[in-house]
């Protein structure tokens, strides 16, 4: 593999001065980013193909040093200024999100399907009863009216049904 002259200099200037470049980051506040941008100099000036000899090396990795801080500079500016916005638009006073994590949503739906599942195991009647009272907000007497069974017989539905979710709410605690 033959190499580039003008990017064995600028790589030769690179391994030379790295040290003064990590130092001059430093100094300009890169902080603990220093060694990460001393590193995307490197892939710049390895990767980047010119066609004539760079005629002031040392000056080339400055300033490639410092405009790629200044991009991540921006970089971070700009995401910052997007979590700021998108915090406005959809957290509440106390800058917490009203929105429940995505950790948090597929809990809920997980335990909404065991919960779904354990109704339909109690029959289509005490479900569809439950369904109506507790979700629907129909009164008892209007389900035994649609469901053509006497008001007890809903009562004793909806006992069936709450006293199997609060054992499977106990099983669910203990684990």
């Amino acid at each position: 593999m033959t190499s580039h002259p003008s990017r064995s200099g600028l790589e030769a200037a690179f391994l030379e001065h790295r040290e003064k470049l990590l130092k001059f980051l430093r100094v300009r506040g890169a902080g603990d980013a220093a060694e990460d941008l001393v590193q995307e100099v490197w892939v710049k000036i390895s990767t980047t193909s010119r066609s004539a000899p760079v005629e002031a090396p040392l000056s080339y990795l400055f300033r490639t040093a410092d405009m790629l801080m200044i991009d991540r500079h921006r970089s971070i500016r700009q995401a910052e200024k997007r979590d700021r916005d998108w915090t406005d638009v959809n957290a509440g006073e106390d800058g917490v999100s009203l929105e429940p994590s995505a950790e948090r949503r597929m809990a809920a739906a997980q335990e909404a399907a065991q919960i779904l599942g354990l109704l339909n195991r109690l029959g289509p009647r005490t479900a569809t009863a439950f369904r109506r009272h507790r979700v629907d907000g129909v009164a008892q007497k209007e389900i035994a009216v649609e469901l053509g069974v006497s008001l007890s017989t809903v009562e004793s539905d909806l006992r069936t049904a709450y006293r199997a979710l609060r054992e499977w709410k106990e099983r669910r605690d203990e684990a």
